[in-house]
């Protein structure tokens, strides 16, 4: 068994080479055709030096060019490497370097940070653009073009040893620190976030081959991937979709209001969304223009905190699609998933149904017994460790009793069912008075005030506490905020302790494309005005 991402890839396309692989706006492509031109450009990477093991960064938002040069990469059992297209030149510069990037390809549209960064970054040998809906890559100068490589290209499948062996990396967005490289072999990832394993019964499918040939007998689903393909919320769900004969639809950049007319349009059957950052806006355009949005049968969040008031207004608004809320991340891949229930408590934190080897574990990597807290952990298909950090991997990547375990950041407690409650991030937790507050617990419960949009819930430096909790809130349109009335809401659901003392109102809240708050950008943004409101 290969298992390499580009043999399951090519299952599906000798299994149903005729069928609809993506669809972005008016342009769809086939199997065949996406294969095809896969195999041109993997051919003149290869002419330029690509081959097994070469690190190739892909800055490129949503479109099937950028799933042309994934599949290209692990055709050749190249490396590709997610680059954030928000980050500036010299953020920029530090991924380069640190992933140690010999080829960029990027759109158009980046043309400028591309060239600053580049600048700094002497180890990229070849970088190419790519024409986007914004610009065309003939007008940046000096550019090798995209599309020109492609039509050099041969045709024809590389010649190429693959394995399970061969590694995939995802670089983590960096909103507490850093972006960091966190290493799978390309058969582990697939396990776990790739459809390798049965997400609801667990079990393992029988082969590489069985999820094409189950695909080839049935009749395709159209899988709506809003997230980034720079994020792994967005590519597993893309090549799982593929993997299976589904049919994947693209909008290059989040747009709610096009989305929808996308929706009406293509009428896809599973919404793929990263909590309340896409699905609030979502709500929002459509209540501004309803469509006809029948055809979703699925609306799937992962990655990001998706509140009780936004999973009530789905359920409301959709109530013949059915909402599941995923936990996951890039050092453990899927972690379980549950679905939401109306008017649940909005202080509890996403409860899921656990995904095989996830475990909540204690200081030393042992399970906790039912009710208690701990950390979430993750055994059997794990990562090899983080690029270029061996200090971190030895920190997180452990061997206990024989047994090699992931131990993450994130507190958990195993419920007493069998499930796990997801409580929050260990390295953002707010030490006040002694007292330990996970930010994502007060601002799933900040957010169900009607009046609030958004938040960030955050720790501020104090002379007697060492820290409080401290909130900056974006307003609902057409509100205003009554800062006491929004203290009278938090009361019954959070200890007094927890409820934030500063609060600063923001425009918006910084978030990365994933959906993830920004939390250096919110230290940032209190260091520099005063609150506007503060109760201590």
């Amino acid at each position: 068994m290969a298992n390499n991402f580009a043999d399951l890839f090519e299952h599906s396309v000798d299994a149903m080479p005729d069928r609809i692989a993506l669809i972005q706006r008016d342009r769809r492509v086939t199997f065949r055709e996406l294969d095809t031109r896969a195999n041109q450009l993997a051919d003149q990477l290869a002419e330029s030096g690509v081959g097994h093991g070469t690190h190739v960064g892909f800055q490129m938002h949503n479109s099937i060019e950028t799933m042309e040069t994934l599949i290209a990469c692990f055709k050749l059992a190249a490396v590709p490497i997610n680059i954030n297209y928000r980050y500036g030149p010299t953020e920029l510069a530090y991924v380069y370097d640190n992933a140690d990037l010999e080829v960029l390809l990027y759109h158009a549209c980046y043309a400028e940070t591309v060239h600053a960064a580049l600048a700094l970054a002497p180890k990229v040998r070849v970088s190419i653009c790519v024409d986007d809906d914004r610009r065309d890559a003939s007008s940046v100068p000096g550019a090798i073009r995209y599309e020109q490589l492609v039509a050099a290209g041969e045709p024809q499948r590389p010649a190429v040893t693959r394995t399970a062996d061969d590694l995939f990396m995802m670089y983590t967005g960096g909103t507490t620190g850093m972006p960091k490289g966190v290493m799978w072999r390309q058969e582990d990832m697939w396990r776990v976030l790739g459809g390798g394993i049965d997400f609801y019964t667990g079990e393992p499918v029988r082969d590489e081959y069985q999820q094409s040939a189950t695909g080839a007998q049935g009749v395709p689903s159209i899988w709506f991937v809003l997230p980034p393909l720079i994020h792994a919320a967005a590519m597993m769900p893309t090549f799982n979709a593929l993997w299976s004969g589904n049919t994947v639809l693209f909008e290059p950049r989040f747009d709610p209001a096009q989305i929808w007319q996308s929706v009406a349009t293509h009428r896809p059957h599973v919404m793929v969304i990263t909590g309340d950052a896409m699905a609030r806006p979502l709500i929002d355009a459509f209540d501004a223009d309803p469509v006809d949005a029948a055809s979703l049968l699925v609306i799937a969040s992962g990655a990001a905190l998706l509140s009780q008031p936004v999973k009530n207004a789905l359920l409301e608004k959709f109530p013949t699609s059915m909402v599941s809320d995923s936990i996951g991340s890039s050092e453990t891949g899927f972690g379980g998933i549950g679905f939401a229930q109306k008017d649940d408590d909005p202080a509890r934190g996403p409860r899921v149904q656990t995904g095989r080897g996830a475990v909540v574990v204690d200081e030393d990597g042992r399970p906790v017994a039912p009710g208690e807290e701990g950390w979430l952990a993750k055994t059997g298909a794990v990562p090899l460790g983080y690029y270029n950090d061996p200090e971190r991997t030895d920190r997180l990547f452990k061997s206990v009793d024989g047994v090699r375990i992931v131990v993450t950041d994130d507190r958990a407690r195993a419920e007493t069912d069998g499930s796990i409650t997801l409580i929050g991030r260990g390295n953002m937790v707010i030490n006040t008075g002694g007292e330990k507050v996970f930010p994502e617990e007060v601002e799933a419960v900040v957010k169900s005030h009607d009046a609030v949009y958004d938040a960030v819930v955050i720790g501020v430096p104090h002379e007697r506490w060492g820290q409080q909790v401290a909130a900056i809130i974006s307003v609902a349109s057409d509100r205003t905020v009554d800062f006491d009335a929004v203290r009278a809401h938090l009361r019954p659901h959070l200890a007094g302790y927890k409820i934030p003392k500063r609060i600063w109102i923001a425009e918006s809240i910084s978030r990365s494309p994933s959906g993830k708050p920004d939390y250096r950008w919110a230290k940032e943004y209190v260091t520099e005005r005063a609150p506007d409101h503060r109760s201590d």
